[in-house]
């Protein structure tokens, strides 16, 4: 691989930030519909949809744990991600076929399960590669990278409600959620056709195996456990109890392993997984308020607020339900490079505001955004609340997920030793994908009987949720805040060891 010509750090990051785009396209807009799909078009509870999304988001964010190692330690790297993003192709294939079977469904989302298992943790795994030793330019890397999951997600969040709607118009039949799956899958050929063209950016980064010969025998081992691995998860999905009890043994797994390694690590990388530890606990809170996006704020936007956006009594625009989430992607392709510019003009005047601060200051924007959501009351006619109201919810929200979400893989970057980048990369994933799951358990608080239809009843039964949510938020800033100084030494300590 030290025979390879010389190429530029951005121009390598491009490659991983495009595919990455594409890949996100696909995902989200699948997010945009899939809890509508299950209460809408297949008859599920509302309960039943968002513990089931629940499940399927912690599987899909606990996959990445095993498909870190393998990206580290069979695959390598880069072979693992492009794997990854193939059979993710395939699975949003899948959801293209016309079917109310709840386990058809089941196992394409299986599919989708395993194929971002072994993309998610490698592809963020490159940047890291990418930038490794380079202290002041990951957080703004990692910054932008992020933008790159919203700049995919708010073009499919506002075309795939939109596709739905028009063909099952022109067409009936309900065909229009398989045409919206369908567009998902043409994003994973779009990306994969961008990288093959870049791909020779990315030839001298990577983990060991990458530079090995290809061995026909590790590539089908994993194919054939990944098929096992789809219908593992299917089965989860099938059942509620199976899926909390795989939550609960998830959590306790990666405690066990941040403890077996913090106790069996070097003295001087001690400090440095400590932090990470902390702030690794912070994002699952987090995401239990992140949930709510495409679980109880979804169902919200689809019962209780008015889709007309008008200015002083003119009407603009109308928007779909589903379309509102496209809202938190909007906001953060806007913050996003304005936070890297601060972090980058921060980090040069040695001025930059510590991890576990932003942290801190993340989980107090994302609890206004939950008091802006349960003021929802006050500006409602007849249960329909103004459609800005979710404009500027989703504008603090997104704020708080940047600086906390946001930096989450730029932590693990900074204090995890490189021998272990990609599995702690994973345990990451496996934590969030803990706290989507609870979040789904939290927005069940929400659930609206079918027999209930009344806006005016349905509204105070979401604004009460978002008002505790709020109230969460603060509790989680003042911990954040409590933690500071803990933080602050064990970040020197990491510092002085790294010297």
């Amino acid at each position: 691989m030290s025979n390879q010509p010389q190429v530029s750090k951005t121009r390598s990051f491009s490659t991983v930030f495009l595919i990455e785009m594409w890949e996100r396209f696909g995902f989200y807009g699948m997010q945009a519909l899939i809890v509508y799909y299950m209460v809408q078009r297949l008859g599920f509870s509302d309960d039943r949809a968002n513990l089931t999304w629940g499940a399927c988001a912690a599987l899909i964010y606990a996959a990445p744990a095993i498909g870190g190692w393998v990206g580290d330690k069979i695959l390598g790297t880069r072979h693992t991600m492009l794997i990854g993003a193939i059979i993710l192709g395939i699975g949003y294939g899948l959801m293209t076929v016309p079917s109310e079977s709840p386990w058809f469904l089941f196992c394409s989302l299986g599919v989708i399960v395993v194929g971002n298992g072994l993309f998610k943790a490698n592809a963020g795994n490159l940047v890291r590669k990418i930038y490794e030793g380079d202290d002041s330019k990951i957080d703004s890397a990692f910054t932008i990278y992020y933008m790159a999951v919203n700049l995919g997600s708010m073009v499919s969040m506002l075309l795939t409600p939109w596709i739905k709607d028009y063909v099952n118009e022109t067409w009936g039949n309900e065909f229009g959620w398989h045409a919206a799956f369908a567009v998902c899958c043409v994003g994973l050929i779009v990306g994969l056709s961008n990288y093959f063209v870049m791909r020779h950016t990315l030839s001298h980064i990577g983990s060991e195996p990458d530079a090995q010969p290809m061995h026909a025998g590790k590539y089908g081992a994993v194919l054939i456990l990944g098929l096992a691995a789809v219908f593992a998860s299917a089965y989860v999905l099938q059942y509620e109890e199976v899926a909390r009890i795989f939550v609960y043994i998830a959590g306790a797994v990666v405690l066990g392993i941040f403890a077996y390694l913090i106790y069996t690590s070097q003295r001087n990388e001690r400090a440095g997984l400590i932090a990470a530890l902390i702030l690794t606990v912070q994002t699952v809170f987090f995401f239990i308020f992140y949930q709510q996006m495409s679980t109880s704020l979804n169902l919200f936007a689809l019962r209780n607020v008015n889709p007309s956006f008008d200015i002083f009594g003119f009407h603009l625009w109308n928007w779909k339900p589903a379309q509102f989430q496209s809202f938190n992607p909007i906001w953060i392709f806007i913050l996003s490079p304005i936070l890297a510019w601060i972090y980058t003009r921060a980090g040069r005047n040695n001025k930059d505001f510590s991890i576990a601060g932003k942290f801190a200051l993340g989980f107090a924007t994302v609890a206004i955004g939950f008091f802006i959501y349960s003021a929802a009351g006050h500006f409602a006619v007849d249960g329909k609340t103004t459609s800005w109201l979710m404009v500027w919810g989703y504008g603090s929200s997104s704020l708080g997920e940047l600086l906390v979400s946001g930096l989450g893989l730029a932590m693990i970057a900074r204090y995890v030793p490189a021998r272990m980048g990609g599995f702690m990369m994973g345990a990451y994933f496996v934590a969030s994908g803990v706290s989507q799951y609870l979040g789904g358990v939290v927005a069940t608080f929400a659930s609206i009987p079918k027999d209930i239809t009344d806006p005016l009843q349905t509204l105070p039964i979401y604004t009460s949720l978002f008002n505790k949510l709020g109230y969460a938020g603060i509790v989680c800033t003042l911990i954040a805040l409590a933690v500071l100084p803990l933080m602050k030494k064990l970040s020197t300590e990491h510092s002085n060891n790294a010297t």
